[in-house]
């Protein structure tokens, strides 16, 4: 089963990501950071081709994250340079476990992405658009999204709640116009209370977002407890990997990165929730984001001889 609308070959579907680039800030220095970024890096490592949508500050954090991010190999010809707007950076507190918490700076450059004929050109040729929560904090970039919403074929939105940073209307509203939901655990059960669930299982709290938001394709990670993935009111599970967690940050991303790649490989339910897990998985035991992971090394992961 595959959320590929085209007749397209998976290998010539393309992606755009949309929202937050910035630099995470730990103790032992800085790290390329963003969820779609993050994503976008996902993407391409699997052999899809995927443009981030973003802007940078006119200073010396924006010309070197455009650096690092070409560095990598990915085209910063999306990412637009604010005049009067900084480069976003956010404080990472990582506990004993490894889990991450988040100080983010406000009223940044990507807090102010406007739109160009370029990005609505890029979104509207665009087989899959992938956007986050986060980039709906401020009315910038939330009036820049939901016009691209507008012109766009299949939606991914991936809900990352970083408090005080989101709103429930929103929320509701991002959700209502998105074809796949991705959430953790706790996001589902925060979501649907505020919603009027009155459910207690996570089993009928998703079935329950489903049918509110008339969305087909859903998704929710436990953290090393693996995933759930939903697709027409039909449950997968994999159960989740054991690995000594060193950092968290960016671990989700690279799950729902693999995942959507899967699925465009037109890849059976149960084996894309079983690859997204494992590349989840391989991200956290490692420090930073984005690290290399090889189709033969991920396979070796999940299936070790």
């Amino acid at each position: 089963m595959s959320i590929v609308i085209s007749k397209k070959r998976a290998k010539e579907i393309n992606l755009t990501c949309f929202g937050e680039v910035l630099w995470d800030c730990f103790y032992s220095g800085k790290r390329l950071g963003g969820a779609p970024l993050n994503m976008c890096f996902r993407f391409n490592s699997l052999g899809l081709k995927a443009h981030m949508i973003s802007a940078v500050g006119n200073d010396e954090l924006g010309q070197a994250l455009l650096s690092e991010i070409n560095e990598k190999g990915l085209s910063t010809e999306l990412i637009y340079v604010h005049e009067s707007k900084p480069t976003s950076i956010v404080e990472v507190v990582l506990d004993k476990n490894g889990s991450a918490q988040y100080q983010i700076v406000t009223d940044t450059a990507w807090d102010n992405i406007s739109l160009t004929e370029q990005i609505r050109s890029t979104v509207k040729n665009t087989d899959i658009f992938v956007f986050g929560s986060l980039i709906a904090r401020t009315e910038g970039s939330f009036n820049t999204l939901n016009q691209l919403l507008a012109d766009t074929n299949f939606k991914v939105f991936d809900v990352n709640l970083r408090a005080p940073h989101y709103q429930l209307e929103k929320l509701v509203a991002l959700m209502n116009q998105a074809d796949f939901i991705k959430l953790n655990d706790d996001e589902l059960y925060e979501i649907a209370k505020l919603m009027g669930s009155k459910y207690h299982s996570l089993e009928q709290n998703l079935a329950f977002i489903a049918k509110q938001t008339h969305t087909d394709y859903l998704c929710v990670t436990k953290g090393n407890h693996g995933a759930l993935l939903s697709i027409k009111g039909k449950n997968y599970y994999n159960s989740g990997y054991h690995v000594d967690v060193v950092d968290t940050v960016g671990a989700g991303d690279s799950f729902l990165g693999s995942l959507i790649y899967q699925l465009c490989m037109e890849s059976p339910p149960q084996q894309a929730i079983n690859f997204a897990c494992a590349v989840g998985a391989m991200v956290a035991q490692q420090q930073g984001a984005t690290p290399i992971l090889s189709h033969q090394l991920i396979n070796a992961f999940i299936e070790p001889q």
